[in-house]
């Protein structure tokens, strides 16, 4: 079976039927496409009748919301598939409602093959069904010129079906700040502009939910802020964040292809605030269960400065079933850092300046953040391991190259608030001779260009024994 890299996903059936069936779908469609599958909502649309379908507006409802979240949570077990959602025909309930655009919308990765879960009556690849697909996708998105087609049903058949009502309704994912209750069918209303916030590093379906039901709210225009600097500093592995840049590319390629006809303002988020608490023709802002309350404190801080409140969307977070037990169980970026530990960033490179028979590794850190369990580790792999503080032992021991002239520089002085930098049995007091240097960097300077060169030169000895016993790594 023929694997593609971009694929258009259309999906026919009616909501409340789908989503039982929505897992083995994705499963099927992630046999097919190893990198971004793009989703068309089209509940209803039938591929088995004469006339060509066209694409109509799909009135955005609570109910829709939370399917798209669903299936983002759904797809979330394919991590190798960048999923993405096209909000080009879901509109929300408003006046200013543009229509559907009648060009052929631009994807960043046009689909390679066109999959649906539209079921015919034998279950078969019936081609008029299959062309009938295929002449919709060309008519809504750019594609690729050799544009395959796969009919999923029956690969995701009856039998994979859970026994339970196909018209259960879907657990609530979207709250409205409001005290009227929302019901399924109920629609979502529209606003001209609003904004969302967050770091959004190394995207992935927790973000792209949070985004959907901004872009679906929104009419005009969508502000984003991506945290940096100063907001950064309490992530976790901080080290390992995407840098600012990176992180917009990314969330630009998403909301243009997710939906084109909104303007996005991409902005650095500096304080807590943002421009969520001074734009006044902000109308809503998006947030999840763990920033809601730095939601209510912006509306507070707008009320100060006598601008309206904010409409707040509050969307529940996505569990990862997956996580382990050191990681959080929501779907977050933190976890995503903490898997890089132990990877490598980026492959090794060649720098023909360094001798090409030895490798030299520097294992630097503070006090317990585990240089000597690496090293162990480097050492069970065959590296030549050499400990610089137990080289600066060997250069201040007596007879040391580094002995006589710290007791030259440092002298012996017998008296109380000086005590001799000697034991009786001529060792150095390491402690005593800290205590001098430490608090004092003239001091330390004098001991640093004594002490450093020594042990920069034993530690080349060591490297030439290497050398001499053939290892390659040290």
């Amino acid at each position: 079976m023929a694997v593609f890299r971009s694929g258009l996903l259309v999906l026919t059936t009616p909501l409340a039927s789908l989503a039982p069936r929505l897992a083995p779908i994705l499963t099927s469609a992630a046999r097919l496409v190893n990198h971004t599958l793009y989703v068309h909502l089209q509940p209803g649309m039938s591929l088995g009748g004469p006339a060509q379908p066209q694409s109509s507006l799909v009135q955005a409802t609570f109910e829709v919301l939370d399917f798209i979240t669903h299936l983002y949570a759904g797809a979330d077990v394919h991590r190798h598939l960048d999923v993405r959602v096209l909000l080009t025909n879901i509109g929300a309930k408003s006046a200013f409602l543009p229509p559907l655009p009648s060009s052929v919308q631009n994807l960043a990765h046009p689909p390679e093959v066109v999959l649906t879960d539209f079921q015919t009556l034998d279950g078969s690849q019936y081609n008029p069904v299959k062309q009938q697909l295929e002449r919709y996708a060309t008519s809504c998105y750019s594609c690729c010129p050799q544009l395959a087609s796969v009919l999923l049903y029956p690969d995701y058949g009856p039998g994979e079906l859970p026994v339970e009502s196909l018209d259960v309704p879907l657990p609530s994912t979207i709250r409205p700040a409001s005290p009227v209750a929302r019901s399924p069918k109920q629609p979502v209303r529209g606003y001209h502009r609003g904004a969302v916030g967050g770091t959004f590093d190394r995207l992935h379906n927790a973000h792209k939910v949070l985004l959907s039901v901004a872009c679906i709210l929104a009419q005009e225009q969508l502000v984003v802020g991506v945290a940096d600097k100063d907001l950064l500093k309490s992530k976790l592995l901080p080290e390992l964040l995407q840098p600012y840049a990176e992180r917009v590319d990314h969330l630009s390629e998403f909301l243009v292809d997710i939906k084109p006809s909104l303007t996005f303002d991409i902005i650095p988020l500096l304080d807590p605030y943002g421009p969520a608490g001074s734009d006044p023709s902000l109308e809503f802002l998006v947030v999840s269960e763990e920033t809601y309350r730095g939601g209510m404190a912006v509306n507070r801080f707008r009320l100060e400065n006598d601008l309206e409140e904010l409409a707040l969307y509050q969307i529940q977070l996505l569990k990862d079933q997956s996580h382990k037990e050191n990681e959080e169980d929501k779907v977050s970026s933190s976890s995503f850092r903490q898997r890089m530990l132990g990877t490598l960033l980026r492959p090794p490179y060649k720098r023909p300046e360094l001798p090409a028979q030895l490798y030299v590794i520097g294992l630097t850190g503070i006090s317990g953040s585990g240089k000597s369990s690496v090293a162990q580790r480097l050492k069970g792999l065959g590296a030549y391991v050499i400990d610089s503080d137990q080289l600066g032992h060997r250069a201040y021991a007596p007879g040391g190259p580094a002995y006589q002239p710290v007791v030259e520089a440092f002298g012996t002085v017998l008296c109380l608030c000086c005590p001799d930098i000697l034991h009786k049995d001529g060792i150095i007091n390491r402690k005593v001779l800290g205590s001098r240097v430490f608090g004092n960097k003239k001091q330390l300077k004098i001991l640093t260009d004594i002490v450093w060169p020594v042990i920069a030169k034993l530690a080349r000895e060591e490297m030439a024994q290497a050398m001499a016993e053939d290892r390659s790594l040290l």
